[in-house]
C-alpha cells in the first residue's frame, strides 16, 4: 500500500514522465524528417508527374525544416523555382478569410453566429428562410445549401464581374440540400465572407490580408491577388500536360475569387503561416503576447461544423469534416488539418498534425494532384513513425489509369443516324442568364460561335452533335471543358431557351454550366 507521500511521489513522476513522452514525441517529427529524402521524393515526383516546378515548406516544433524550391517556374524561360517563387495557392486562401474573420471576431466588431444580412443586407437566395438565418458561421463552413461549385462561372476562369453583381445574382441559384444538412464545396460564400471583411473593417478584402496577416507575418513576398505582387517578385506559371506534352497555361490565379482563392504566396512564406497556426495564433519569434489571433479562436477554426461520409474500408480515416476554411479529419489516430487548392495548371496542397506541431506546404505548377499527395504522405510517414508505403509508385499508377479514363471521357460519344439541326443561323441571338449575365451565339464564317459576355476565355465554336443539340469546343484547349449545349424550340421552330452540360464527368466543376437557364432575348422573324 503507497503512503500518502508516496503517492504524491508516484503522481509527480507519472507526470513528469507524460510530460517528458509527450515533447519528446512531439519533437519527433523534427527529428524523424530526413531532408534528404524529402528532395529526392520531390524530384522523383516531378520527373513522374511530368511537373515543371514545385515548392515545398515544412514546419515541425516551432522550427522550419525545410522551405525549398525544385524544377523551373516556366517551360519557356526555365528560370529555377526558388523558397521564394509565387504559387497561386488557390482555395488554401480561405483559411486566411476566416483567420480574417476570427481576428475580427476578438476585436468585437463581429461574431461567427451572426447573421450574414446583418452586414451585407442585399444578401438573397432562393429560400427566404435560409436568407433571413444564414450565419457567418455557415457561409464558411459549406452548408448553406448551395451545390458543387454553383455560380462560380461568375468568377471562374477569370470573370469581369464585381462583388456587387456576384451577390445581385446569389438568388437566382438552385438550393440543392436543406439548410445545414449537408456538405457542398461552394466558393461564392467566401467572395462574400470576404465582403464582410471589407465592411466591417474599412478596407477592402485584399489590404485588410496583406496589412493584419502578411505584415506581422513578414510574409514578404505574398499578395491577395497575383496583380499586387510586386515586380521584383518571381512568379510560377500553370501549365497542363495535354496530350503527352506540357504546355504553358498562364492565368491570373483566381485573382476574381478574392476571399475564395485570390493569394499568391512562396514557400518561405507559408512556413510561417503554418508555424503561426501550429502556435495557436502566436506570430514565429515573438512572445507568447504577440498575436493574429488567440488560441479560442483557433479552437472555432479548426471545429468540424459539417461532417463528410467515410470510406467503411478506410482503417486510417474514421472521421471527416469541414470546420471554417480548414478540413479536419483523423490520421492513423492523429487530428489532421489542412486544405488544398487548385486552379488551372497549378495545385497546392497544406497539411498540419497539430499534435506533433508538424506542418507542410507542396505547391506545383502542373495540376497532376496525385503527387502532392504522395509526397505528404511519405513525409508524414518518417514525422509520425508510420509503416512504410511506396506512394510515388503507388499513385503514379492510379493517376496514369484516370489520365486514360479522362482522356476517353474527353470527346462526345458518337450518335448513330442524328437528328438534323435547324438552319445554323437560327440559333444565333443574345441569350441571357439570371445570374451569370449575357451569352452570345453569331453565325459567321460557316459556323456558330458563343462568347461569354463577362468571361474572355469562353469564347468557342458550335459542332452539331444531334437534332438541336451541339457541343462547344473552347478556343483553347487547355481548359478541358467542352460542352453541350442544347436549345429548346416551340412548335415554329423558333429557338426559346438553352441548356448547357459538361461533356466530360472529370471537367473541373467550377465550369458549373448545369446551373445556366439561357433565354434569348431576341424572337425570329
Amino acid at each position: 500500500m503507497l503512503t500518502p507521500m508516496r503517492k504524491r511521489f508516484a503522481a509527480v513522476t507519472a507526470i513528469s514522465v507524460a510530460l517528458f513522452s509527450f515533447y519528446s514525441t512531439a519533437s519527433l517529427a523534427a527529428q524523424a524528417i530526413n531532408v534528404d529524402q524529402v528532395r529526392s521524393d520531390v524530384q522523383q515526383a516531378l520527373r513522374d508527374f511530368h511537373i515543371p516546378g514545385a515548392a515545398v515548406a515544412i514546419v515541425a516544433d516551432g522550427q522550419v525544416v525545410m522551405a525549398e524550391g525544385f524544377g523551373i517556374t516556366d517551360i519557356d524561360s526555365q528560370t529555377k523555382v526558388d523558397a521564394d517563387t509565387a504559387f497561386g495557392i488557390a482555395s488554401n486562401t480561405k483559411a486566411f478569410t476566416t483567420t480574417a474573420l476570427a481576428m475580427l471576431v476578438e476585436q468585437g466588431k463581429l461574431n461567427w453566429n451572426d447573421k450574414v444580412i446583418d452586414y451585407i443586407p442585399e444578401f438573397r437566395l432562393a429560400d427566404p428562410y435560409v436568407t433571413a438565418n444564414a450565419t457567418i458561421r455557415d457561409i464558411v463552413s459549406h452548408r448553406i445549401g448551395l451545390g458543387l461549385g454553383a455560380g462560380d462561372l461568375s468568377i471562374w476562369p477569370s470573370s469581369d464581374k464585381s462583388v456587387a453583381e456576384i451577390i445581385d445574382g446569389l438568388d437566382e441559384l438552385p438550393l440543392v440540400s436543406g439548410f445545414r444538412a449537408d456538405y457542398h464545396y461552394n466558393n461564392l460564400m467566401f467572395v462574400v465572407a470576404g465582403e464582410i471583411v471589407s465592411r466591417v473593417s474599412g478596407q477592402s478584402w485584399n489590404e485588410y490580408i496583406e496589412q493584419h496577416i502578411f505584415k506581422p507575418l513578414q510574409m514578404q513576398h505574398s499578395a491577395a491577388g497575383v496583380s499586387r505582387l510586386a515586380k521584383s517578385t518571381k512568379l510560377a506559371v500553370g501549365h497542363v500536360d495535354y496530350d503527352g506534352q506540357l504546355q504553358r497555361l498562364p492565368l491570373d490565379y483566381l485573382e476574381d475569387f478574392r476571399g475564395a482563392g485570390a493569394i499568391a504566396s512562396t514557400a518561405n512564406d507559408m512556413s510561417q503561416w503554418l508555424l503561426t497556426q501550429l502556435q495557436g495564433g502566436v506570430i514565429p519569434g515573438q512572445s507568447a503576447q504577440q498575436r493574429l489571433f488567440k488560441a479560442e479562436q483557433q479552437q472555432q477554426l479548426w471545429h468540424p461544423n459539417i461532417m463528410n461520409p467515410v470510406k467503411l474500408d478506410n482503417p486510417d480515416t474514421h472521421f471527416s469534416g469541414y470546420a471554417m476554411g480548414f478540413a479536419v479529419s483523423d490520421f492513423h489516430g492523429y487530428r489532421k488539418v489542412g486544405h488544398s487548392g487548385g486552379i488551372l495548371g497549378m495545385v497546392s496542397l497544406l497539411t498540419m498534425v497539430p499534435e506533433q506541431q508538424f506542418g507542410m506546404i507542396i505547391m506545383t505548377n502542373q495540376q497532376a494532384f496525385p503527387a502532392l499527395t504522395a509526397v505528404t504522405n511519405e513525409v508524414l510517414e518518417q514525422a509520425l513513425g508510420l509503416p512504410d508505403q511506396d506512394w510515388l509508385a503507388d499513385n503514379l499508377k492510379s493517376y496514369q489509369q484516370f489520365v486514360e479514363r479522362k482522356n476517353a471521357a474527353a470527346q462526345a460519344p458518337a450518335v448513330d443516324n442524328p437528328r438534323p439541326s435547324l438552319m445554323a443561323s437560327k440559333y444565333a441571338g443574345s441569350y441571357q442568364d439570371p445570374w451569370y449575365g449575357e451569352v452570345n451565339i453569331k453565325h459567321f464564317d460557316g459556323a456558330l460561335h458563343i462568347r461569354f459576355s463577362h468571361t474572355p476565355l469562353l469564347t468557342g465554336r458550335l459542332e452539331h452533335y444531334n437534332g438541336d443539340t451541339f457541343v462547344v469546343h473552347w478556343q483553347n484547349p487547355l481548359l478541358e471543358a467542352d460542352a453541350f449545349i442544347n436549345f429548346s424550340v416551340d412548335e415554329q421552330s423558333h429557338v426559346q431557351t438553352a441548356t448547357m452540360r459538361a461533356v466530360s464527368p472529370f471537367t473541373d466543376f467550377s465550369f458549373d454550366f448545369h446551373n445556366l437557364h439561357l433565354k434569348r432575348q431576341q424572337a425570329d422573324k
